[in-house]
């Protein structure tokens, strides 16, 4: 695994636009974390926990739920990216989320992240981190999206 790009302070941030970081680790999706997914949210299309009924799906399988796919950015964006020196942050949510290609059960993901803006706003800095998860064997990313993030210095 390549290890996270460190800021020291979210001062640091600014002016970084272009940095480019990962790849994360593989993590291999199971059906066991798609099923606790649709638990989770009460989407239990056949499509992701009816393993018998998917075979004879388009996918042959099944796959998880395009956003168990983008709910895994957080899990990501930690491994790509370590802003330090600050007192709290604040998840302000995502941009531009798109699912470019379906997840089948036992595939692998993993990400890789760019800054795609940096700047002082309400007394905080606010990063846009753009985290592509790449889906292996595929030529598509399973998942991009904007992660909006509000860091307030110590």
């Amino acid at each position: 695994m390549v290890a996270p790009v460190v800021f020291a302070n979210p001062r640091d941030l600014l002016g970084s636009e272009g940095t480019k970081f990962g790849p994360t680790e593989w993590l291999q999706i199971e059906q066991t974390r798609i099923d606790q997914f649709a638990d989770a949210t009460e989407d239990h299309q056949w499509i992701h926990v009816d393993a018998e009924r998917a075979k004879d799906g388009p996918f042959g399988k099944t796959i998880a739920h395009g956003y168990l796919t983008l709910s895994l950015a957080n899990k990501f964006l930690p491994e790509l990216v370590d802003v330090q020196g600050f007192s709290h942050g604040v998840n302000v949510g995502t941009d531009k989320t798109r699912f470019l290609a379906p997840v089948p059960v036992g595939s692998r993901i993993r990400a890789v992240g760019e800054i795609v803006s940096a700047e002082e706003i309400k007394g905080a800095i606010q990063s846009i981190v753009r985290i592509t998860i790449e889906l292996e064997g595929s030529d598509k990313p399973a998942c991009v999206v904007d992660t909006i993030n509000r860091y307030y210095p110590e």
